[in-house]
Order: C-alpha cells, then structure tokens, then sequence
C-alpha cells in the first residue's frame, strides 16, 4: 500500500500543459506537499510546494484536503519535464514519495481526452473519449478506487460503459452520476494513463441543462489547465447563446413597443374626433343663437286709390 497514489506515464505534448493528481493518505492532511524534479529522488529539486508560491508561472499546486488530493500543473511542457515526484514532508522522518513520468512528444501523444475537466449534474451521465495510438488493454480507473475494463461495470455506485467501436478511440459513458461521483479518475491504455477530473453539480430546479465540458484541451492543441476552477462552456457555444438570447430580447420589444404605438394612434385619432365635433357643435350653437336674435316684421303696402272730381 502506497502512502501517494498517482499516475506512472502520461503522455503529453511538447508546449501544452497537463495537471496530475496525487492522492495522499488521510494521516498527511496538514502536511507540506510539494512537487520534485528529477529521475533519480537523491537528487530531485524543489519545483513547487503547497506553503510557496512559483514567481515563474511554469508550477502551480493546490491541495484539497476534503478529497486529500494535492494536484500540480506543469505548463510550457519541454523535453526536459520527463521526470517527478508527488511528495508530502515529513517533520523529524523521510518524506514519502511516489515517481511519475512525463513521456513528451513533438507530435500527437499517444493517449489523450479533448477535456481534462469535465462537469455534469446530478442523475445524468457525462461521455468521454480516451483516444489513443498505443496498443494494450484499454480501461476506466477511479484514482485510488477500482477499475472497469468489460463493456459495462460499476464505480462507487456509477454506471459505467465503455465503447470500443471506433478505430483508436474507447469512449466511457457514467450515468446516474452522484455528487459522490465527484473525484480524478483515469483513462489507462496499456502502460500510459490519461487523468480527468469529474465535478458533479446538483441539478437546476427551474432550467434543465446538458453536461458542460471546459475549455481545457489536451490534446492537440491545448489551453492551460486551471486545477482551481471548474470552466465554463466552450466559447462558440457561448456566442450562440448569446445571439440566440439577444434575438429573444429583441423580439420581446418589439411586440410591446408596436402595441404602445397602435394605443397611441387609437388615442389622437379619438381625441381628434371629439375636438371636431365640439367644434361642430359649437359653429351649430352660434348659428342657432342667430336666428334667434333676428326679428321679422310685415311690411303691407296699401295702394292710394285716387278721387274723382
């Protein structure tokens, strides 16, 4: 039994950067981390630990001691990050350690996953795609915990299925996810393993949405790796959202803003009407005033009758 448990290879590529969980026993929670550099451990060198910080940006560590899992990420990968040591210090005793190698390559590596973070909800399942070029036996390990290699299994009380019907790709599907799902796991083809981290969220009550995966590739062309944050959906899914919100608004307006002005209308147009026919009605009042006001008087005209003489 290993004090450390982590991964033996991984293979990466030249300029990309990768996170590796180490997973520590509970007795070691307080303890100093740290991440060594070098094939032989009598003469690694410090690269990073958990009570430093790294002024050049290539090493960063993050201890979750919930899950009493210390991760480190080496970015700007060159051919020189082969060889590391996950460690914890020891105070007054020797430090335990466990060895991890970094098989870099100038081309595409031998085993890879698009998404080193992926996120889903609670109930529902999440689909990854272990690719790879390597030969060997082909399965999905939860780190530390047990491993499936059959068509279907179980980890922890999540269904697992694994897929091996394209050509150099074996996709492993979990659902039923439970929160407790939550944790590094690993693609393993033959001696090469793949890590990815599961986060599982509680579902939405008033929307239902898809699994989300992050913008961390790693293969073949990459973004760094935050092992801090859980990311967010990829960008052009974003913009669409966006677009697709931004016509619902638009079109929310535009139904109230053409009743506003048929309302308006309807008003002038009233209002118009009755300003004409007060008008009529006072041009009717005067004329009927007028012929009141005029007096007719007969006139009769006598004729003078003349005398006879």
């Amino acid at each position: 039994i290993h004090s450390i448990t982590t991964v033996s290879q991984v293979s990466v590529k030249v300029g990309e950067s990768i996170t590796i969980p180490c997973l520590y026993d509970s007795q070691y929670k307080n303890h100093v981390k740290y991440l060594c550099k070098g094939y032989y451990w009598s003469s690694c060198s410090y690269a990073i630990q958990t009570n430093e910080t790294d002024n050049s940006g290539k090493f960063s560590i993050f201890d979750d001691k919930n899950q009493r899992i210390f991760t480190v990420t080496i970015k700007d990968l060159t051919d020189k990050d082969a060889d590391y040591w996950c460690a914890v210090e020891i105070n007054g005793g020797a430090d335990v350690r466990e060895y991890f190698h970094l098989s870099v390559t100038r081309g595409t590596p031998s085993l890879y996953v698009d998404y080193q973070e992926i996120t889903g909800f609670n109930g529902e399942k999440i689909t990854i795609n272990c690719q790879y070029s390597n030969s060997g036996e082909g399965k999905w390990c939860r780190l530390g915990s047990s491993c499936v290699s059959r068509p279907w299994g179980s980890i922890d009380g999540t269904r697992v299925t694994i897929n091996t019907s394209v050509h150099n790709v074996f996709t492993v599907t979990m659902s039923g996810l439970k929160t407790k799902s939550s944790g590094w796991y690993l693609c393993v083809k033959g001696d090469l393993q793949m890590p990815v981290h599961v986060t599982v969220y509680e579902k939405p009550t008033t929307t239902t949405l898809a699994t989300t995966r992050c913008l961390t590739t790693i293969s073949p062309t990459p973004e760094p790796v935050n092992n801090t944050a859980v990311f967010a959906d990829k960008a052009p899914n974003t913009v669409q959202g966006e677009q697709h919100s931004a016509s619902i608004d638009l079109k929310s307006l535009i139904i109230p803003l053409s009743l506003l002005i048929f309302i308006v209308m309807v008003t002038l147009f009233i209002w118009f009407m009755l300003k004409k026919h007060q008008q009529n009605k006072a041009a009717s009042s005067a004329m009927t005033a007028a012929e009141e006001d005029v007096t007719y008087t007969n006139i009769e005209h006598m004729r003078k009758t003349s005398r006879q003489v």
